[in-house]
């Protein structure tokens, strides 16, 4: 099991696979208000870094699953690294229906929503894991400005236009189904440099190291044509962000109650 070998060549460098800096997911943590003991699931954790740094300056206590053996692994690494293995634990399997053992207060999936489906299955998988009162954390991409044609769309790595949403149609999107917004950050065209521009010296260096390997025209062709790929297209006309969704209050105050399955996947 594990994720398309491009990824893992071109992101190995990487500790956020995402347009997030660590400053932003630092602002993110103080928005909700993380208290010590908080239980956090993160379906598609990549390597790790938002549940290690949050382990480490809120003392939460978190669970990570991804289906890369190799960032999973980074993942690892990095709890032992800011000295919180203690505190979290990475799993490699696939997040699809997975549900935590017990009832979270933040369960999160930045960046993954493929895992549910889409934003809606997503949601409501994430759902099935929270306990009364807790937070759902989605991150999703958005247009900053609607490309003027299915070319510039597609420059930005989505099938059409249609695959995003606006951020005014992001946002009521979340109240359509139920949840209100309550908070949000959002990437800049610095997270997205750090996030793709990252990747280039990354291929550079696996090229030189392994000029023979069966990927090798693949990434020198992604080499020659992402940097101008990314100026053209990323960088102005998509978004990225992490909203926090609260289940809206019913007319008698109360959350509606959820649905929980009966059981997880098994850890890889």
């Amino acid at each position: 099991m594990d994720i398309p070998r491009i990824f893992n060549i071109t992101e190995s460098a990487h500790r956020i696979h995402n347009p997030f800096t660590p400053d932003k997911f630092a602002t993110l943590g103080a928005a909700l208000r993380l208290e010590a003991g908080a239980r956090v699931l993160d379906l598609g954790s990549g390597s790790g870094e938002m549940l290690c740094t949050w382990a480490r300056d809120h003392g939460i206590v978190g669970t990570g699953i991804d289906m890369s053996p190799l960032f999973t692994e980074q993942a690892k690494r990095r709890a032992e690294e800011l000295g919180v293995a203690h505190h979290v634990t990475f799993i490699h399997n696939d997040a699809t229906g997975y549900l935590a053992d017990e009832q979270c207060d933040v369960a999160a999936c930045i960046g993954a929503t493929w895992i549910g489906g889409g934003v809606a299955g997503t949601i409501e998988l994430l759902a099935r894991s929270l306990r009364a009162g807790g937070i759902i954390l989605i991150g999703e991409p958005y247009w900053r400005q609607l490309p003027p044609t299915e070319e510039v769309a597609k420059g930005c790595l989505a099938n059409a236009s249609s695959d995003f949403l606006t951020l005014p149609e992001l946002i009521a999107s979340f109240g359509t189904l139920g949840y209100d917004v309550v908070e949000m950050v959002l990437a800049n065209q610095d997270g997205w440099d750090r996030y793709e521009a990252a990747k280039w010296l990354t291929m550079r260096r696996w090229l030189e190291a392994n000029p023979d390997d069966a990927l090798a025209e693949e990434v020198r062709a992604k080499l020659a044509t992402e940097p101008g790929r990314h100026v053209a297209y990323t960088r102005d006309y998509l978004g990225w962000g992490v909203f926090a969704l609260m289940p809206r209050l019913n007319e008698l105050g109360a959350c509606p109650k959820v649905q929980r399955g009966a059981r997880s996947l098994p850890t890889g």
